[in-house]
């Protein structure tokens, strides 16, 4: 007899460990919590353009509104 483990209750799905990556990734950049989330959790938005505008010295507001 063969037992599969099934994950627990407390574990994010495939989704939410993406979009906690990519949160964590902005947030890494520069942007503060509440910015990288928003962009984090907009499939529109290229993770490598919105870290590369922060790097190129594009003020945050700024990216945001450029990402957006």
């Amino acid at each position: 007899m063969t037992v599969t483990k099934q994950p627990s209750d407390d574990r994010l799905d495939e989704p939410q460990m993406v979009l906690a990556w990519r949160a964590e990734a902005l947030a890494r950049a520069g942007y503060p919590a509440e910015e990288a989330f928003l962009l984090a959790e907009r499939d529109d938005v290229d993770l490598h353009q919105a870290i590369y505008l922060l790097e190129s010295g594009c003020p945050v507001g700024t990216a945001v509104r450029i990402l957006t």
